[in-house]
């Protein structure tokens, strides 16, 4: 599934970041612990170029706890980054999150630092600008685009958030993460397919939690193709139409409702070996298709120059 949503304010907001992001001293990227890869927003990594860098792994809670160590791993191995898994109910680790950034910039004698919050939308940023504030600053909700302008927000211990709007980048090439990030609503579902996104999960979850999906929708086998498997779970859930035929969409919404809401326990849907396999394949989708569209390009071209010669060789024979 290829995503395209990248409404007016987050264009703007990259703008904004662009010219922002030189006074502060470090950026705090908050990203899904779910999928630590694809909720991580590659114009920041563009942008913030060698710029000290903390990640934070919201909604912990709600992901693979073993997992999560592996990508704190991961980030922890780069150079001038760190990393934290949060969860928004572990209220003391979020305020920690002060210390870690002071010891990342180093001694500044007092003086203030600036750091920069972002993250793709609806990943809990809010939430832990609010924590580290001590009081209500940021807006929160479970749909997209809640935050749609900066706004600088003053912590204790010497230290200022500029809080961004939850962005997107404009095209999300990799179609597993384009699912990914529609399966725990990180993007408008007016912008995604629910059944599309129930097939991917259905292929996910068949390989790695098949039997915490059997215990949930207390299937007594587990389908091995997808369609058979988003059908089990509509009929335990009841989602039958004419001539007792499951309703795919509303059964697909039933599924994606149980991840994002954490009914299917804890579970993680990416690796940092996934991550790494999918890279490469992306890479290589991307340049195959510039290649085709500057073929295609030229192949208009081409024809263009032919017409316009052809006319002129007609006005020539007229004269």
């Amino acid at each position: 599934m290829s995503i395209q949503w990248f409404p007016g304010h987050m264009h703007k907001a990259r703008l904004e970041m662009q010219a922002t992001l030189p006074k502060v001293d470090l950026v705090i990227e908050v990203i899904d612990a779910r999928i630590p890869y694809s909720s991580e927003n590659p114009m920041i990594a563009e942008l913030r170029g060698e710029k000290l860098c903390l990640k934070i792994l919201a909604k912990a809670d709600l992901a693979d706890e073993a997992m999560t160590q592996d990508w704190l791993d991961h980030f922890e191995s780069a150079t001038a980054t760190k990393a934290v898994a949060v969860t928004t109910k572990d209220i003391p680790t979020i305020r920690r999150i002060k210390q870690v950034v002071h010891r990342m910039v180093g001694d500044r004698s007092g003086r203030m630092i600036n750091a920069m919050i972002v993250g793709i939308p609806n990943v809990g940023k809010s939430t832990i600008i609010n924590v580290l504030a001590g009081r209500t600053i940021a807006k929160t909700g479970n749909t997209p685009a809640v935050t749609q302008r900066q706004q600088r927000v003053n912590i204790s211990d010497n230290l200022t958030l500029l809080d961004t709007p939850g962005m997107m980048w404009p095209n999300v090439h990799n179609a597993n993460s384009g699912y990914r990030l529609g399966l725990i609503g990180s993007i408008k579902d007016t912008a995604m397919d629910y059944t599309d996104v129930g097939f991917f999960a259905a292929r996910y979850f068949i390989e790695h939690y098949s039997e915490r999906i059997a215990e949930r929708f207390q299937l007594d086998e587990i389908p091995e193709q997808e369609l058979e498997f988003i059908e089990a779970i509509g009929r335990r859930r009841g989602c039958l139409g004419k001539s007792n035929m499951v309703d795919i969409d509303r059964a697909s919404r039933i599924l994606i409702n149980e991840v994002r809401t954490g009914g299917l326990g804890k579970l993680t849907l990416e690796t940092p070996q996934t991550m790494r396999r999918e890279v490469v394949l992306t890479k290589a989708a991307v340049a195959e298709a510039e290649e085709k569209a500057k073929k295609r390009d030229e192949k208009r071209k081409k024809q263009f120059r032919a017409k316009q010669k052809a006319k002129r060789k007609s006005r020539e024979m007229e004269w």
